[in-house]
């Protein structure tokens, strides 16, 4: 028998096998690389602006149902997309700027449910 086996994973950061990709941490094609799809959510991801004490704000994405490494890879391509910086903060998306708009597009297209904030 295997010593090495997981046998309970209480956390993203556990080496459990996803059912798709059969990779850990799941490589699984999420957001806007991947196709639509029906996603299964509580609730809706929050997309809200912050103005800050400098600069132009914040855009603002939380309750986003991803594991840590596909919101990293999801923030790589938005902030490629546009053109601006951004970083992952307590499990949300910052986003410089007011990118609530373009933001809420993408994430729809993906098939997230999604509700404005602000």
């Amino acid at each position: 028998m295997d010593g090495d086996r997981l046998v309970y994973s209480s956390g993203p950061d556990g080496r459990a096998v996803c059912r798709d990709c059969g990779r850990s941490p799941c490589g699984c094609a999420e957001g806007l690389a991947g196709e639509p799809r029906i996603r299964t959510q509580t609730e809706p991801v929050r997309v809200s602006f912050r103005r800050t004490g400098k600069g132009s704000g914040l855009t603002l994405v939380e309750k986003l149902p991803l594991h840590p490494a596909g919101k990293e890879e999801l923030l790589k391509r938005l902030k490629k997309r546009l053109g601006v910086g951004g970083t992952v903060k307590n499990g949300a998306l910052e986003l410089q700027g007011d990118r609530r708009d373009f933001v809420r597009t993408e994430l729809k297209a993906a098939g997230y449910k999604v509700r404005l904030i602000g």
